[in-house]
């Protein structure tokens, strides 16, 4: 606006009525502080609740103390006199040193405080596993002060989930589960249970992190610093809608208590096993009948793959892949339509798929892309179960690589419980400080495939070390069975 212009709108504005006037002046005030709240809005945290207690008042009813009586069989004490059976003056013997005239101790009753969560008017309860693991009675009280025997659904070791089951008279009042995919780090969440036997407890925090792995294969962790203590377990964590996101599990602390780093199991999996504990009274997860292992950068430069990603196979067993065709050194890149990050994500992705259902599997292979379609089996982790064995051999090794390694002999299979037809190389001993070395390999591992080509003499793995050599590859990708357990390992050859 020029000066002239200004000095126009200034004479416009004197013209007008003085209560005009004044109502302007007030108007240009008015959005001035508009103005700096709203810029001030950002720093004062605008988004934190005035208040948790709407939310605590209207959940906590849902939210449940679990108790669990085991009996323990007493253990004779080893240093008290014993006469053994049928001696002389036994009688006599026992009613002086067991003045109750029993002879062995009585069991005892143990105790075990945790949380739940009722999910359904007709009275299904969440808890952990680990609160009701090898208990004989289970009791909850409810927020009223009530008290139910429960009744064990099923559980769930793997995602240590456990349901239960109580008869009430009436309709029982219940909580949703929400979607903990859309949950964000920094969201508001509030932690309810009985902490340390203390009676219902509310705390509140923040979500920490998202996707936390402890041990299971199938971890889908929010980590927290809502106050987790002994006896929050199995108790949920709500989100501000009132909906729960995860189910609080373990504590990271080095003095048992809380300090602000705990951990809830993701609703995005406890709602689909506890989908199937109550419909199966167990899990049924998918299987794809593979050993995987994950893509590290020197293995995806060996087989030419454009990034370190993708879950590479080291062994099909006899099952739904072999079925369809997949192949040891296969790199699964896509499952079912979703790129495949890792082994971890495509464990879990194949467990939820479903049993029976039939999907689609993209393989990495030769150097190009390959659609194949697996019909998933019913994982069965008893039959999965495998053992290992270690052996000796006698001393006549090549050196290659940082490796001393020697051709297998039918005594070596024998004494190292190996298959009978298992041909490969035995690795008897790794030089120091060698790469071989930090790739994990150890003496009594057997290599059988070099350049994902079979080699069952030590100038078949010295021939592939050449080819590779020739070829101008900086690694050579070796097939290693530790234990019975198959693993590729990429070792550099420059």
């Amino acid at each position: 606006m020029t000066h002239h212009q200004r000095g126009a709108s200034r004479a416009r504005v004197a013209a007008l009525p003085a209560p005009t006037r004044l109502a302007l002046r007030w108007l240009s005030v008015v959005g001035m502080l508009l103005l700096i709240l709203a810029m001030a809005m950002p720093l004062n945290a605008q988004d934190r609740p005035v208040s948790f207690a709407d939310l605590a008042e209207r959940v906590s009813p849902a939210v449940v103390n679990i108790t669990t009586s085991t009996t323990v069989t007493a253990q004779l004490d080893p240093n008290q006199p014993r006469l053994p059976d049928g001696a002389p003056f036994e009688d006599f013997f026992n009613d002086f040193f067991n003045r109750d005239g029993q002879r062995q101790p009585r069991p005892r009753q143990s105790q075990a405080l945790g949380s739940g969560f009722v999910i359904s008017a007709d009275g299904y309860i969440v808890t952990n596993n680990h609160v009701i693991e090898g208990a004989d009675e289970i009791e909850v009280e409810l927020f009223t002060g009530e008290r139910y025997d429960a009744v064990l659904v099923g559980t769930d070791p793997a995602t240590d989930i456990a349901l239960l089951k109580v008869e009430a008279p009436t309709d029982m009042i219940y909580v949703p589960f929400g979607d903990s995919e859309v949950a964000r780090v920094g969201d508001w969440v509030l932690a309810v249970g009985n902490p340390l036997g203390q009676g219902f407890s509310v705390s509140a925090g923040i979500i920490s992190a998202r996707g936390r792995a402890l041990q299971g294969n199938y971890d889908d962790f929010i980590q927290t610093d809502a106050a987790i203590n002994r006896g929050n377990s199995g108790g949920p964590l709500f989100n501000m809608d009132g909906e729960v996101v995860g189910v609080n599990t373990a504590i990271l602390s080095p003095n048992g208590g809380s300090i602000g780093i705990g951990f809830a199991m993701s609703s995005h999996v406890v709602e689909r096993v506890v989908f199937q504990l109550r419909e199966y009274g167990e899990t049924r997860r998918g299987w794809l009948g593979v050993r995987i292992q994950d893509v590290t950068a020197d293995v995806a430069d060996s087989l030419t793959l454009p990034e370190a990603k993708g879950a590479l196979v080291t062994e099909v067993m006899e099952g739904p892949s072999r079925d369809a065709g997949m192949q040891s050194g296969d790199v699964i890149t896509s499952f079912d339509g979703g790129n495949v990050a890792d082994t971890r994500d495509l464990v879990r992705r194949v467990a939820d798929a479903g049993v029976g259902r039939q999907v689609e599997v993209v393989v990495f292979r030769d150097g190009a892309e390959e659609t194949l379609f697996v019909t998933l089996g019913l994982r069965d982790d008893d039959q999965l179960a495998s053992s290992s064995s270690q052996g000796a051999a006698p001393a006549t090794p090549e050196q290659i690589l940082g490796l001393e390694v020697i051709e297998l002999t039918d005594q070596m299979r024998t004494d190292m419980g190996l298959e009978p037809g298992l041909t490969g190389v035995l690795v008897r001993g790794v030089e120091p400080g060698s790469d071989a070395e930090s790739k994990g390999l150890r003496a009594g591992d057997v290599i059988t495939e070099a350049g994902q080509e079979p080699v069952s003499t030590v100038a078949d793995l010295q021939a592939r070390l050449d080819a590779a050599r020739e070829a101008g590859r900086r690694t050579l990708l070796l097939m290693v069975r530790s234990g019975g357990d198959p693993r590729f390992v990429a070792l550099s050859i420059e």
